[in-house]
């Protein structure tokens, strides 16, 4: 595999002649990482979509990096990494996303390096040739991607789930992951591939987040300047949550989430990503203030019929603009559940923080906490050694 490492001191965002982008697109290495944990329903689907790209497989390889499953999620993995000479197994033994994206990053050799969630979608087979020309003819520093749900295979609730979700009344208003217009944009919550310079500019994940820690990054980006292509090119889908309870989870780590972004970054603040909060503590509080005194009845019963008018007539709209009145009945549920689990993750961590092991440098990472290994094929051109010895994350 004839992967070089970028010049650190080289600007990525250098105008580029058409002679230049046709050669870069034609020639750009790209490290594919995968973090995951317990994703054997999935996996497998995803690195046959992947592997089997209409790329050179010479010019990109595959970095799986597991959680410490439980399932069959690494046997799987295995039987690629025995298949490809491009596919890699590492080990993730602090389990969460950001320490695994850093495992990747850490052992990457690509010119660009993309995440790609184990249990996601690719439906184009030329996904990296176009993730290749979209570097190119930007020259952006990093690239974002819309993320839609795939309701291939979903029932009624799932279907509920992704419409409410990619609905106003059911994500952060300022997120594009649902756009389908192409431009530079705040990388924010949409940016999923970077040049190897942007982590020596700005650090790696901090893995004091076990959730936003993407946003944490890119919003590092937004401030040291960097540019941020958004295309729904490179778009992959995701599975959406199979049940309420998977929803309410997912929800509860969002807004903690948030707020520990928050305390991390001020300039992050907005009155609208506390509306979730403050809606559930005035559902809450507003039953015992208006038992204290009751001419607050009127107003409490009236702003719960305001935000229940606003529901049913989004339902009803998303009902009727999807042709499925099947969904009518559960939009309802889901968008309270979206709402009141935000709403109590942003307050738990408000109230009491999760404490987390502090990180060595400025990105947040705890570079020693990161264990590799596995019983993959290392080409000698990506990582010098034994092929099949654990290695310690910190000789990267």
């Amino acid at each position: 595999m004839t992967l070089k490492k970028m010049d650190a001191h080289e600007p990525s965002s250098t105008a580029l002649s058409d002679h230049d982008k046709a050669d870069d697109a034609q020639t750009l290495s790209i490290s594919v990482v995968v973090p995951v944990r317990n994703e054997a329903k999935f996996i497998r689907r995803t690195l046959t979509q992947l592997a089997t790209q209409r790329y050179d497989s010479e010019r990109f390889e595959i970095i799986v990096v597991d959680g410490q499953s439980t399932d069959d999620t690494r046997t799987i993995v295995a039987e690629f990494v025995e298949r490809y000479d491009n596919v890699h197994l590492l080990s993730n033994s602090r389990q969460l996303s950001s320490a695994a994206r850093n495992v990747g990053i850490r052992h990457a050799r690509g010119d660009a390096v993309v995440v790609v969630d184990g249990h996601c979608e690719i439906e184009d087979d030329r996904f990296l040739s176009k993730l290749a020309m979209a570097f190119s003819v930007s020259g952006a520093d990093c690239l974002g991607r819309p993320q839609p749900l795939d309701l291939s295979d979903a029932g009624t609730l799932q279907r509920a789930i992704a419409a409410a979700r990619s609905s106003w009344l059911g994500h952060h208003p300022d997120s594009f992951i649902y756009s389908s217009q192409q431009g530079f944009v705040p990388a924010g919550s949409v940016a999923v591939a970077y040049r190897r310079s942007v982590f020596e500019k700005v650090g790696y994940f901090d893995e004091n987040f076990d959730a936003c820690e993407d946003f944490e990054l890119n919003h590092r980006l937004d401030r040291a300047g960097l540019r941020c292509y958004f295309t729904p090119e490179i778009a992959v889908h995701y599975f959406p949550r199979g049940n309420l309870h998977g929803l309410f989870r997912q929800m509860v780590r969002y807004g903690r989430g948030r707020i520990r972004l928050l305390r991390k970054h001020p300039d992050t603040f907005a009155i609208r990503t506390l509306l979730p909060a403050v809606f559930l503590a005035g559902g809450v509080l507003g039953l015992l203030v208006c038992w204290l005194w009751a001419p607050l009845a009127a107003v409490y019963v009236g702003a719960l019929a305001t935000y229940l008018a606003a529901v049913l007539t989004v339902s009803i709209m998303i009902g009727i603009r999807h042709r499925d009145l099947w969904l009518f009945p559960w939009l309802p549920v889901v968008f309270l559940t979206v709402h009141v689990a935000a709403g109590m993750g942003l307050l738990i961590e408000a109230l009491w923080p999760l404490r987390r092991r502090k990180g060595n440098g400025r990105d947040g990472a705890t570079s020693g906490s990161i264990a590799c290994g596995g019983p993959g094929r290392h080409d000698n051109r990506l990582h010098s050694g034994n092929t099949r010895r654990v290695r310690d994350g910190n000789d990267s």
